[in-house]
């Protein structure tokens, strides 16, 4: 489907349940931190301490990047894009 000039493809913007949502889970963010780094020291378990401190690390610096291989892991994936301009022909209606 292909909007007209001026035409939005969400006229409604998002939903204002998600922002709803987001504002309540950020609300509760400090609580949860809080009780990731309780356990990343003193879970009951290595798998509970490793998780807790990855999510935490994830949320302090973002997650790792990942690179991109090609089929048997031989090396990152390498793309071109070439962009053609094209003048389009003059207007020979207009006057």
């Amino acid at each position: 489907m292909q909007f007209q000039p001026g035409q939005s493809g969400n006229p409604g913007g998002r939903p204002k349940a998600l922002k709803e949502v987001q504002e309540l889970a950020r609300s509760h963010a400090p609580a949860a931190i809080e009780t990731l780094a309780q356990i990343a020291t003193s879970g009951e378990s290595e798998q509970a301490r490793v998780a807790a401190s990855n999510a935490i690390l994830d949320r302090a610096f973002g997650k790792p990047a990942q690179a991109i291989t090609g089929e048997g892991g031989e090396g990152p994936v390498l793309a071109a894009i070439t962009v053609n301009f094209v003048k389009p022909p003059p207007n020979d209606s207009a006057g």
